[in-house]
């Protein structure tokens, strides 16, 4: 008999700009390459801007709250004082059916 999986912890992360766009901008680049950093790793299930243009939002799954806020802690846009992160801990009980493996994850 097969038990039934639990939906593992997801991570909103809000992420909203502390300076200007002209001092965001500088760090981009090296901004980026942590984003690659934690798709490579498996951390990052999605990310993307926001809408307006003040921040971003970051999907990432599984682990402790302590894990995110250290891979919070390793972005440059935070360890350059340029953004700051709302972190959103939450489990999902639904998801869409062709996203049923992801919930798990």
């Amino acid at each position: 008999m097969t038990t039934p999986q639990t939906p593992a912890s997801k991570f909103l992360l809000i992420l909203t700009y502390a300076k200007p766009l002209e001092e965001v901008d500088a760090f981009l680049p090296a901004h980026k390459e942590f984003l690659s950093k934690g798709y490579e790793a498996g951390k990052i299930l999605f990310s993307g801007r926001r809408t307006p243009r003040i921040g971003g939002v970051i999907l990432v799954r599984g682990g402790s709250a302590e894990e995110v806020r250290a891979f919070e802690d390793g972005d440059p846009f935070v360890r350059n004082g340029v953004a700051t992160y709302e972190i959103i801990e939450f489990t999902p009980s639904r998801a869409a059916d062709n996203l049923d493996e992801l919930m798990m994850s």
